[in-house]
């Protein structure tokens, strides 16, 4: 039976490796470019109220919502159909963060690197194959819905007998330090909005290592497997 490796790297995909903010900001461009203000409002309003009801955000699914209730207001626009298409052909890989892919060679020196996303099962994947990072992991590619709460899933895909924890959220970090231990290491990125906010890093103890940026993680040497 093979010997599991002693350390596996478990690593957050929006605001961690790839500019997600950027992204969201190109899609409010191109919203409000395409359909206005106002249609990109409620687009946005759609996305909000899914996002409360599922807890996790679903572009595509948003866009469906939207849609649905454009009919129910008697309107039929054609370019509805075409919006789904600036998302999935968009072009992620050029919003790898600097030194993202750098820092997963890095990290694969001592032990395998697996992607850990929340998200929904079209469009994340999807998100994850068109930036690179699909590959540069050899395919140890987890999403869930609340990737915290299913950390049973996380070991059993990928026993290790420790786990370092790579996240823009300090939320997620605490939450799977509290239930890991000393079992994880947990590295803070502090890139993106949430990693920004100060109340919502004041509300959670500091992690074990802290970052300004995913490149950085080359200058840390971990227990080789």
């Amino acid at each position: 039976m093979t010997q599991p490796p002693s350390t596996v790297f478990l690593i957050d995909v929006d605001n961690t490796l790839l500019d997600n903010d950027r992204v969201i900001a190109d899609l409010h461009a191109h919203l409000e470019e395409n359909f206005g203000a106002e249609s990109s409002a409620r687009y946005w309003d759609a996305l909000e109220a899914l996002r409360t009801e599922l807890g996790y955000v679903d572009y595509l699914g948003a866009l469906q919502r939207y849609r649905a209730e454009e009919s129910r207001r008697g309107m039929s626009d054609s370019r509805l159909l075409l919006m789904s298409g600036f998302l999935i052909d968009y072009p992620f890989a050029e919003r790898l963060y600097p030194g993202a892919l750098d820092a997963l060679k890095h990290l694969r020196r001592h032990g395998p690197t697996v992607i850990l996303s929340d998200g929904d099962v079209v469009f994340q994947p999807r998100k994850v194959q068109r930036s690179g990072l699909w590959d540069a992991t050899d395919g140890r590619v987890l999403i869930y819905v609340h990737k915290e709460e299913m950390l049973d899933a996380v070991a059993q895909s990928h026993p290790a007998g420790h786990y370092v924890m790579i996240d823009d959220k300090l939320r997620i970090l605490s939450a799977m330090k509290a239930v890991w231990g000393n079992r994880l290491t947990t590295v803070f990125v502090r890139q993106g909005h949430y990693a920004l906010d100060a109340q919502a890093i004041a509300a959670y103890a500091p992690a074990d290592i802290t970052i300004e940026r995913i490149g950085d993680l080359i200058n840390f040497d971990f227990p080789s497997t």
